[in-house]
């Protein structure tokens, strides 16, 4: 009755909204009625037609259920898995085609979310362990059990492993870029008090002095010098050592 369940539920909203998802019925409808009562300017049909980002707030803890809901239920129920891949093999293709076809980059969070999603990951793989040892206990195979209690203790050494050795690279901000946003930084604002900045940085516009000016934007590509800095790339070391070569 459990595994029903979760099949059920995995098709109704896991293959119906990854469906909806390449649909987007709302949006669409959205971009009618915007199109036909409130565009009047260019802008306001380039506004209308503003796909927006993807919301990693719904998408991203939707899709990590569904990768317990397969690690939990695979030593109980196997019969729930096919449905999973399913839904992750069509999931893989839409949203990676979302990505890079239909929405709008807002940010860059540099790999923020990795952390996260694999500590939550070997928690899935934990739990699962722990209730294949279960159903094997209850089954009379207490040899199996007794071989299987590593499995939890390595999976753990493993999350260690990798949080000690990529962690870094998604929570500290890189030296090289930091570098290269202080060299552009006094490249716009070269007799910026950064003490005096930094007392009012915080603060709510509304309780600011009047005199008190914001610096230049040091992100803002248009308005920025072109600032040469060391930072290298693959591309650009290539086609130096092509042009070099020639």
């Amino acid at each position: 009755m459990k595994a029903t369940f979760f099949i059920t539920y995995i098709m109704v909203d896991g293959w119906a909204g990854i469906a909806a998802e390449v649909l987007r019925l709302v949006p669409l409808i959205t971009f009618h009625l915007k199109n036909a009562f409130l565009v009047k300017t260019e802008q306001d049909r380039e506004s209308a037609m503003d796909p927006g980002s993807l919301d990693f707030a719904t998408s991203e803890p939707r899709i990590q259920l569904y990768f317990m809901l397969g690690h939990v239920y695979a030593p109980v129920t196997p019969f729930l898995l096919p449905f999973i891949v399913i839904f992750f093999g069509f999931a893989y293709l839409i949203f990676r085609h979302q990505i890079i076809n239909v929405y709008n980059q807002q940010y860059e969070s540099g790999g923020a979310f990795w952390p996260d999603v694999h500590g939550r990951v070997v928690m899935g793989l934990i739990i699962s362990q722990i209730l294949l040892m279960g159903l094997l206990s209850t089954r009379g195979t207490e040899t199996s059990t007794l071989v299987l209690i590593a499995q939890p203790i390595l999976t753990f050494w493993f999350h260690r492993y990798c949080k000690g050795l990529f962690e870094s690279a998604f929570v500290k901000f890189p030296l090289q870029e930091a570098m290269v946003k202080d060299t552009l930084e006094r490249a716009v604002e070269p007799n910026l008090n950064l003490r005096v900045y930094l007392q009012n940085a915080y603060v709510h516009p509304v309780f600011k002095d009047n005199d008190f000016e914001k610096p230049a934007a040091v992100d803002d590509e248009e308005e920025n010098p072109l600032i040469k800095t060391t930072r290298h790339t693959r591309r650009g070391s290539k086609s130096e050592s092509e042009t070099g070569g020639c």
